[in-house]
């Protein structure tokens, strides 16, 4: 009371036993500092490679000690390194004990390799800041992964991504690094980001430039759970959403239609009634495992009410000359009654939609359909709104919309027009999907190169942009996550990055066009050896005192 804050974290007198000591197998640790100190969440902040049994381990701060009692063996002739991060601080302020790490060997002597390098998401996040991402070495001869267990070498990268790992045994390893958000010291295969060094380390010197991207990617088995008959109809239950399927049956497209909600494939028959069919299926998930399967399905006479009928729009977006809807059914339509489809721009202007601006995007499912219509430049109004009135539409159990769908839409003049955007993608691969979006991510239009690497965007709105180029190495116009168990890293994603602002937004003027703009690859995950931070590449004076060396820094230049 009345004393200057306390802003001084707590200082480490000594250990018991002494750091980098050799030739013992303690059953507790001790360490001592100048102050009284607490936990912090030490089975989430403590560090200690190679892995041990965490579980068996007390944590306990009392006065000014910290002790760590084991309750277990310890490998023979083995280097254990405990890094403390920010685990004890002082118990008035909270201020963490800087760098603390206690070093020991079971044998006669310290393993001391290191590794280096970066991780980075190849999609970028609203915050760049690298929070709970662990980095993790596993033994040539381990059964186990970043999925099934903690690693046997593990340490955490630090706010922008970089990661050390240090007293490594000299041997061959796996590489791997995930966001471990739930503290469990290894990945979930279905929501965490990961990411993997797809060839075997031979860590026999110290080695500076791994570079690791991670990503989302739900690895789980693609299977059928379930198929069964519901109401009317018949329904297949899947183990997760696939990212396309089909339908095979000689009935398909006239008959038998299907649509797709989340993991549920539903199957309806305009004819079969109280009677089974062999049906064919083929499907695919967002990481490329495939399944091919047969099956009967049996549509039985049912009371059950069939659901309503629902329609939605892209409404909101805009438009140069030709007006764009997408409308997507949660059922298949089998009937379009043009006499109540329009475009209305005032009290009484009316523009009919005939059937050649109507169209489905798949003509075996009928869940989606575009409409595409060129608005007149006599005519000078801002908003158009798409009208589909009552009973306009009819789905495959005969239900027609109880509600009439009324979406809107802005054409924008040309004083709000920019000349476009062009420029390349620098790169020899191809094709490539040139996106450009908007402020919140969301596509605003693409481009599908195969045979160039030159792209170009014309009188679009003046806004605020952002550009990024897939390179589609399996040409299914559409980015692929990486699959750790076929060994596959992500196809590559290049953002357009301002050099100078190290954003990835740009201004597009009204009346202006921007030419030249390049997306450049910055680094793939790999090893990329920087000898800069290796002192054994480097002369020193003798006497120079080298205390660390900086973890690699790497350019945020238009990024990969």
């Amino acid at each position: 009371m009345g004393g200057p804050k306390d802003e001084d974290p707590p200082v480490l007198l000594n250990t018991d036993p002494e750091n980098n000591q050799t030739n013992l197998s303690p059953d507790q640790l001790n360490l001592f500092f100048n102050e009284f100190v607490a936990l912090d969440n030490p089975t989430k902040q403590i560090i200690i490679t190679p892995k041990i049994q965490t579980d068996e381990v007390e944590f306990l701060a009392n006065k000014n000690r910290v002790n760590i009692k084991l309750n277990q063996e310890l490998e023979e002739n083995t280097t254990y390194v405990f890094n403390f991060q920010k685990s004890i601080q002082d118990i008035t302020e909270k201020n963490p004990a800087e760098n603390i790490k206690l070093v020991f060997s079971t044998g006669s002597y310290i393993d001391s390799l290191t590794i280096t390098g970066k991780i980075a998401y190849i999609q970028p996040t609203k915050n760049e800041e690298m929070k709970d991402i662990l980095v993790g070495l596993y033994q040539e001869t381990d059964t186990t992964d970043l999925f099934t267990a903690a690693p046997y070498y593990i340490a955490q990268a630090d706010s922008a991504g970089n990661f050390e790992i240090t007293n490594i045994k000299a041997g061959k390893f796996k590489l791997y690094a995930w966001h471990d958000e739930n503290n469990s010291l290894k990945a979930e295969y279905r929501s965490e980001a990961h990411g993997y060094y797809s060839e075997l380390i031979d860590i026999q010197q110290n080695m500076y430039g791994f570079h690791i991207n991670i990503f989302k990617a739900d690895i789980s088995d693609l299977k059928v759970n379930r198929a069964s008959t519901a109401g009317n109809n018949f329904d297949i239950v899947l183990s997760k959403p696939p990212i396309s399927y089909d339908v095979i049956h000689p009935d398909t497209g006239t008959k038998l239609f299907a649509r797709l909600n989340d993991r549920t494939i539903r199957l309806y028959h305009t004819e079969i009634q109280n009677d089974s069919t062999e049906i064919s299926l083929s499907l695919r998930d967002s990481v490329g495992f495939a399944i091919d399967t047969t099956f009967y399905a049996k549509f039985e006479e049912s009371e059950r009410r069939p659901e309503d009928l629902e329609i939605k729009a892209n409404s909101g977006l805009n438009f140069v000359k030709t007006l764009r809807a997408e409308l997507t059914f949660n059922k298949p339509i089998i009937k379009v009654n043009f006499d109540s489809l329009m475009i209305k721009y005032d009290t009484a202007g009316r523009i009919p939609i005939e059937p050649y601006h109507f169209h489905f995007t798949d003509s075996s499912k009928f869940t989606q359909a575009i409409i595409e219509i060129q608005i007149p430049d006599s005519l000078n109004f801002e908003t158009y709104q798409v009208y589909l009135g009552d009973s306009s539409v009819i789905d495959i159990e005969g239900i027609p919309n109880k509600e009439k769908l009324e979406a809107n839409y802005k054409k924008l003049k040309q004083d709000r027009l920019a000349d476009g955007i062009s420029g390349s993608v620098d790169t020899d691969e191809s094709p490539i999907l040139i996106q450009l979006l908007n402020k919140k991510d969301e596509l605003v239009q693409e481009l599908y190169l195969e045979n160039t690497t030159i792209f170009e965007f014309t009188k679009i709105e003046a806004t605020d942009y952002k550009l990024r180029a897939i390179i589609d190495r399996n040409k299914n116009r559409r980015w692929d996550p990486g699959n750790f168990r076929q060994n596959t890293q992500p196809e590559p994603i290049y953002y357009f990055v301002d050099q100078e602002t190290g954003s990835q937004e740009f201004i597009l003027r009204a009346g202006w066009t921007l030419t030249d703009i390049v997306l450049e690859k910055r680094l793939d995950t790999g090893y990329f050896p920087d000898s800069s931070k290796d002192p054994s590449s480097q002369e020193f004076d003798q006497t120079d005192e080298i205390d660390s060396f900086e973890i690699p820094e790497f350019d945020i230049h238009p990024t990969q």
